[in-house]
């Protein structure tokens, strides 16, 4: 490749005094029509047959498209049979209108307006290539050759929408197509030749689409061709400006975005970006854009997941993993300073009872997509955190913070030794197997509290010691249950302390169960954690005391 870039020829910046659209901001959505059925479609290697167009085309309405290209219905029988079978088979709301493509050529508008006979609401879109490198390689035609076959389309289809027999609301859009390797004063003037024949007014205005058939520069060099060709264009009040961005640069959401800023109204795009090449602009990605900037991009995104399965059935495409708002992966984190931002987040919006989203480094709400929290996903790089968080939104277990790094340490030995992330059920297996299901020196055989008053307790019971395979009668009293078991214990040589001690319910009704987490340090001072479940709160305390001293490492000298 050395040298290689050499061949490449610099895309030529448009000149502009001044610029208005960096100081904009997007306030509303734009009309949004989906091309899913057609510029989608073509993209595919197994084009989508009549019944998975329907499918889709009636997911699309779901979701509030009310302007849908169909297809191209004069390209092939296949397409033009879809287009009647939508129409014949009353598959089209009334609000919505159905968008036909047709070039702007005698035989395949005629065969269109055939094709579109009888239904409510269409939209016509006629179109040729007007690129500077078009007109050179492909029509080896001069400017006004190229304006002479827009010029006799609009004719054509202006005589026969005038002498049209039905109740069809027809509708023109004109693309010159390849808009952004045009020059843009030659946009300007064949786009004004088109509508000085079909005579727009503000009431019934032409759409004219500005297509980055071919992303070939800087998003804010297609925002300069778009506020330019607006500032430049005659008659702009009955004109609707439309985007339809390609993705060829990896920029197409961005020069949707700040085409909208030049001051376009509508976009033209695919659900998930499918398209040509790199691909059409991601039309769920810029409204969603929009949606965690506190505007109503006036689609339902409610129920993603529905969606993608649809979408991935009826094309046979795959989403990525990474991709915007609807990947696997897009509402995971595996780094453990991430894991444990979102972790804090989500207990200060719990604990402020606030409207508004504060999560670090999740956007958008994951249950507005239709999707759960799963957020935190646990391997070698995780933290505490993200333990931690799965423990309690996926079991209900609130492990103290204390006892979070310990916790944390078991789970990236765990990673490392089997070279895989952790499910959540693999975290509650680590975690019954170090603190529930553990070898044990001492457990409880029975017990007796007595409350003596207020703040006194007696407590009687027997210990079974594993290894010397003996039951021993205990006593103590304290201050209450917990302090005279403690005392009972040290009668037999446990002389540990309760440093910190949590519990909580870890389930509902007839069926609900305490658990403790106790936190204690051995005679050395060594702190060791104990975890205890039961049905009664003192007894799910004391097995987490007998699990801290059976987790412990220091060698007991039991008082037989």
């Amino acid at each position: 490749m050395e040298q290689g870039y050499k061949k490449y020829v610099p895309f030529q910046q448009i000149k502009m005094e001044s610029r208005d659209w960096p100081n904009n901001t997007i306030t509303k959505a734009p009309i949004w029509c989906s091309v899913d059925l057609r510029d989608g479609n073509q993209a595919l290697i197994t084009p989508m047959n009549l019944e998975q167009k329907l499918e889709f085309f009636h997911a699309l309405c779901e979701m509030g498209f009310k302007e849908i290209e169909i297809g191209f219905p004069s390209a092939s029988e296949t397409e033009y049979e879809i287009c009647r079978e939508l129409i014949e088979g009353n598959h089209i709301p009334d609000d919505v209108t159905i968008q036909v493509l047709v070039q702007a050529r005698e035989h395949l508008i005629r065969k269109t307006f055939e094709a579109v006979k009888g239904a409510k609401n269409v939209i016509v879109h006629f179109y040729n290539s007007t690129s500077t490198l078009q007109r050179k390689v492909v029509f080896k035609k001069d400017m006004d050759g190229i304006i002479d076959i827009a010029v006799e389309g609009a004719k054509l289809i202006k005589e026969l929408i005038d002498s049209y027999d039905g109740d069809t609301n027809f509708r023109l859009e004109y693309s010159p197509e390849s808009f952004s390797g045009t020059e843009v004063d030659y946009s300007v003037r064949i786009c004004e030749a088109v509508m000085d024949v079909v005579k727009p007014t503000p009431e019934n205005p032409i759409i004219l689409n500005l297509p980055n058939t071919v992303e070939m520069c800087t998003p804010n060099t297609y925002a300069d061709q778009v506020e330019y060709f607006i500032k430049h264009l005659k008659n702009r009040e009955s004109a609707i400006i439309s985007l339809h961005p390609h993705n060829d640069r990896g920029t197409g959401v961005a020069g949707a975005e700040l085409g909208l800023l030049a001051g376009a109204d509508r976009i033209e795009g695919t659900l998930f970006g499918n398209g040509e090449r790199t691909g059409n602009l991601d039309i769920i990605t810029v409204g969603l854009n929009m949606y965690t900037q506190g505007v109503d991009p006036k689609l339902d995104f409610s129920d993603l997941p529905k969606y993608c399965e649809i979408y991935e059935r009826c094309t046979n495409m795959k989403i990525g993993e990474r991709q915007p708002y609807v990947g696997e992966l897009v509402f995971t984190a595996f780094s453990g300073s991430h894991q444990d931002a979102i972790s804090k987040g989500f207990k200060y919006v719990k604990e402020t009872n606030s409207d508004k989203w504060e999560i670090p480094y999740l956007p958008i709400d994951p249950a507005d997509v239709g999707r759960k929290y799963e957020v935190v996903r646990i391997n070698s790089q995780s933290g505490k955190g993200g333990a931690a968080f799965i423990m309690q939104n996926k079991f209900g277990y609130e492990i103290p913070k204390a006892m979070q790094p310990e916790f944390g340490k078991l789970v990236k030995a765990e990673c490392d030794k089997l070279g895989r992330e952790l499910s959540p059920d693999d975290l509650m297996e680590l975690f019954n197997r170090n603190y529930i299901d553990i070898e044990q020196k001492i457990w409880l055989v029975k017990h007796v509290i007595t409350n003596r008053g207020q703040d006194e307790a007696s407590f009687r019971g027997v210990v079974h010691l594993v290894k010397e395979d003996k039951d021993l009668e205990i006593y103590g009293e304290g201050n209450g249950p917990i302090d005279a078991f403690m005392k009972a214990l040290k009668t037999v040589g446990i002389d540990f302390t309760v440093v910190n001690y949590s519990e909580h319910s870890i389930s509902q009704g007839s069926d609900s169960k305490a658990i403790s987490y106790i936190q204690m340090k051995d005679p050395n001072g060594k702190t060791v954690f104990g975890v205890g479940i039961s049905h009664g709160i003192f007894k799910a305390s004391a097995r987490g005391i007998l699990c801290a001293v059976n987790r412990s490492d220091y060698d007991i000298k039991f008082i037989v």
